[in-house]
């Protein structure tokens, strides 16, 4: 999942640290984030969308091809 989390976290003048603490998680599940080396759960990433007041879109995009309709799901 591809993600804007660093350059929201640096806008807000935050440390991984701090905006771990602000959203209940390690340091490192940021950083993991940051680097995508970790796809946070749906309940951090509303908490971190929350956070920043965006919308999650604004936040996380996911990597792969959503190009699906409701014909294919019959």
């Amino acid at each position: 999942m591809e993600n804007t989390l660093r350059s929201h976290r640096e806008a807000h003048g935050l440390s991984q640290g701090a905006l771990a603490e602000h959203v209940g998680v390690t340091r490192q599940t940021i950083n993991a984030i940051e680097r995508d080396r970790y796809d946070p759960s749906a309940e951090l990433v509303f908490a971190l969308a929350a956070f920043f007041e965006c919308r999650v879109e604004e936040l996380f995009a996911p990597d792969i091809d959503l190009d699906v309709t409701a014909s294919d799901l019959d």
